[in-house]
């Protein structure tokens, strides 16, 4: 299908080695989070505009020529694009991409669980803000905690290791939750991250308003637990820490308080063919047309060349905290 196969390191302009992508497949989603998206948010993408899984697999080919080994395929919800373990299957036999993943809110996770994991899906991780089922509505917009659970018992089943929880902490709506998520986790093996808030389109000022300082939660799990240094295998900004006792690891995601944009190894691709050169600033380059356009393999990589050039020094969600009007499930989790 397509003729690229150099595959060199793609370094940008302030040194650090690009070499993970995140690929929206969808930015509709079946829940609705409040701090992802607005209530009643309508402005989605149309189906004719979404990249087909050929012009995806041609993309994420032309990546891989240049160094990318990482894929996490994310959304909106991953879960409701149809057929996805095909697009999966596809693109774990690119050449070059040695770790494909999932990021995903687990609602249809029972039901396409062993599909994914045959198709050469390694990893998962799971967007989890709570165990009780009554905060979990509130937070989800109705979202029913069962069908997450029973996600994640299949992932287990099937095989995924690790399988990471996201926990997006939020004063006065979970953050009374962390140690609750600990015992849940420790139970099944599971790795809690906990991530900070982020500015991010209209629902950005409620973000703000609920925002904490993940050294806060850790001072809190210090006065608890012994916790020590930890390494986790992944390709994202966590640190972590474990807690020998519960055995569990920690990882803590630190936008904001400790922006982590000097060691940033990653771009976005939303759904629609745009590439989101950082996610905390407008930096982007629409892919679409050009596909759609009939230009050649050598041509794409030229293009992703120019692309990756314009990612920036750092996103600014602290100095300019209404810089960013998308919100996150148009660009790409």
């Amino acid at each position: 299908m397509n003729n690229i196969s150099t595959n060199t390191k793609y370094v940008d302009p302030f040194g650090r080695s690009i070499d993970y992508v995140r690929l929206s497949v969808t930015d509709r989603c079946d829940l609705r989070c409040f701090y992802c998206m607005p209530k009643g948010y309508k402005e989605f993408e149309e189906p004719e505009d979404w990249l087909t899984f050929d012009e995806i697999e041609r993309v994420i080919s032309a990546f891989a020529s240049l160094g990318i080994k990482r894929v996490r395929i994310t959304g909106g919800e991953p879960l409701v694009r149809k057929n996805l373990a095909d697009l999966t299957t596809r693109l774990s036999k690119v050449s070059g991409v040695e770790d494909m993943s999932l990021s995903t809110n687990a609602v249809k996770l029972a039901k396409h669980a062993q599909a994914l994991y045959d198709s050469g899906v390694q990893r998962l991780n799971v967007s989890l803000d709570c165990v009780d089922t009554d905060k979990f509505r509130e937070i989800t917009g109705g979202g029913k905690l069962e069908k997450v659970i029973a996600g994640l018992m299949a992932a287990k089943k099937a095989g995924f290791s690790p399988i990471k929880i996201n926990m997006v902490l939020m004063r006065g709506i979970n953050d009374d939750q962390v140690f609750n998520m600990i015992d849940f986790c420790s139970e099944h093996n599971f790795v809690l991250r906990l991530i900070e808030t982020m500015p991010m389109g209209i629902t950005g000022k409620e973000a703000t308003l609920r925002y904490i300082p993940l050294d806060e939660i850790k001072a809190q799990i210090a006065e608890r637990y012994e916790m020590l240094p930890a390494v986790q295998r992944g390709a994202g900004p966590a640190r972590y820490m474990s807690i020998p006792e519960k055995n569990i690891n920690i990882g803590f995601i630190t936008p904001i308080s400790q922006h982590f944009c000097d060691t940033c190894n990653r771009v976005r691709m939303g759904v629609n063919g745009t590439l989101y050169l950082c996610l905390g600033q407008e930096h982007q380059y629409p892919l679409r047309d050009i596909l759609r356009g009939g230009v050649t393999d050598e041509e794409l990589k030229q293009h992703l060349i120019k692309a990756l050039a314009l990612k920036p020094e750092k996103h600014e969600f602290k100095e300019k905290p209404d810089n960013i009007i998308r919100i996150m499930s148009a660009t790409g989790g």
